[in-house]
């Protein structure tokens, strides 16, 4: 169990953020209504969407060894 206020569970908020905006962005209905706006508040899920659809591999990798951390390393 990570914690919020540890630099490790922003780091698993921020992975897990840029990871479910980038697949809210992938289904058509969500897309539309979430990822809508570019600026603002709810910018900030576009923007999210953003780097993890241009960036999936940088991602993906982060995600693997943030995964293998907090299992084994933690």
């Amino acid at each position: 169990m990570t914690n919020v206020y540890s630099f490790d569970g922003v780091l698993v908020f921020g992975l897990l953020f840029i990871c479910t905006c980038a697949y809210l962005k992938k289904v058509p209905r969500l897309n539309s209504w979430l990822l809508s706006e570019k600026k603002g508040v709810w910018g900030v899920f576009y923007k999210a969407a953003v780097i993890g659809s241009r960036l999936h591999i940088a991602v993906a990798g982060s995600c693997m060894c943030m995964g293998f951390y907090l299992i084994f390393l933690k």
